[in-house]
């Protein structure tokens, strides 16, 4: 299968090396996406698997569509029930550029049309078109006269996990946790830490990742859009399934523990480690970052610092915060490894360290960067980059 598997562009990178870990082949980095083939098996696997990806895309064709009425030909022409049930309602998608004088609404119209008109063309029942709960999505990509078309098998957002509480005022995006994860190296195999954890989303991924435990393999039946789809091998997917879970370790390797100077977070944090089925995994605790200690000789220390509101002290307060932290970085974790996501506006030099690795990212809105130490004894710095 040729499939397509979205990302923010600054997680690329961590998308390109965990599709290359779960057997991926054939890859081809674009803007926000990574093109590669993978074998029915993979395909389903994938699904449950991927850590980083927003959305997995199964390309179709890629058609002609320098003008509406080329498009609008070229999709007819297709033999759309041979992919999908006509009783399933569909709706269509628009990605892309403009050119060729296609607007997105033009694209969604002649593709829609046209995939109606091959229903019935063929003689077939024609689908009814639902843009609210549809079962089929068919995502069409518009590029230097081209149209590639896709249909969309992940369905809501893959980092919709279905764990996250709700009320913390800066939650972390799962898929951007674990992209934070990929590139610091984190496998489950050394002691986790995230000392200022708010809602949790850090340490569930660490723990989901050091028992490899799938991220997605409690979706419910038929959320997954590939269940809708005509080929849908319901005896592989379920064989898929069962083995994932028959590969899911009873305890971490490692400890991986959570904490947070506010007992309503680190509640928070652990209810939700709770709906993610994590919870016996991770230790929580109440404390100060200032008076934290290391939970083992050598791990990783993540934690996305708290800036503006999630502080509500002054810039004084904020940078006070900051260089406490790196005091505690200095003090206590030597030979630890850490990575601190801290917003650009933030006073992240008041750590006093210097990174071996800077990776610029976005959370949410705001422009961030991920900062990657290498922690030494008795040393402000840390170790250089790795060649």
């Amino acid at each position: 299968m040729r499939l397509i598997a979205t990302c923010p562009e600054e997680a690329k990178p961590a998308l390109v090396a965990e599709l290359v870990a779960l057997g991926a082949t054939e890859l081809a980095p674009t803007f926000r996406a990574v093109l590669f083939t993978a074998t029915a098996r993979q395909f389903y696997e994938l699904h449950l698997r991927v850590r980083t990806a927003s959305r997995i895309l199964r390309v179709l064709r890629e058609v002609p569509a320098h003008t509406p009425a080329m498009l609008h030909s070229q999709v007819r022409r297709l033999h759309w029930p041979e992919w999908f049930d006509a009783r399933h309602g569909f709706m269509v998608e628009s990605t892309g550029d403009e050119g060729g004088g296609l607007t997105p609404i033009q694209v969604i119209t002649q593709v829609r049309e046209g995939v109606r008109e091959s229903f019935a063309r063929l003689g077939e029942q024609v689908p009814p078109v639902d843009t609210e709960e549809p079962k089929v999505v068919i995502v069409a990509h518009v590029a230097r006269g081209r149209c590639m078309l896709s249909f969309d098998t992940s369905g809501k957002s893959l980092h919709k996990r279905g764990y996250r509480e709700q009320g913390h005022p800066a939650p972390l995006k799962e898929t951007l946790a674990a992209a934070i994860l990929q590139f610091a190296g984190y496998d489950g195999s050394v002691a986790f830490l995230d000392p200022m954890c708010g809602s949790g989303t850090l340490a569930i991924e660490a723990a989901m990742i050091a028992v490899r435990k799938a991220p997605q393999i409690h979706r419910k039946k038929g959320e997954f859009l590939f269940e809708w789809l005509a080929d849908f091998d319901r005896a592989l997917w379920r064989e898929t399934q069962e083995g994932i879970r028959a590969g899911k370790l009873e305890a971490p390797p490692c400890i991986v523990a959570a904490s947070d100077i506010r007992a309503e977070y680190v509640d928070m944090a652990r209810k939700s480690a709770l709906k993610a089925r994590v919870e016996k995994y991770i230790q929580f605790d109440v404390v100060r970052v200032q008076d934290v200690t290391p939970p083992a000789p050598t791990g990783l220390l993540a934690t996305n610092l708290p800036y503006g509101d999630r502080i509500g002290g002054g810039e004084a307060d904020v940078r006070q915060l900051y260089e406490e932290f790196g005091d505690t970085l200095k003090q206590r974790f030597a030979g630890w490894r850490a990575a601190v996501l801290a917003a650009n506006a933030s006073p992240y030099k008041g750590i006093g360290l210097k990174p071996s690795r800077t990776i610029n990212v976005t959370n949410g809105s705001i422009p961030c960067r991920l900062l990657l130490f290498d922690l030494y004894a008795g040393s402000r710095r840390a170790a250089p980059p790795s060649t």
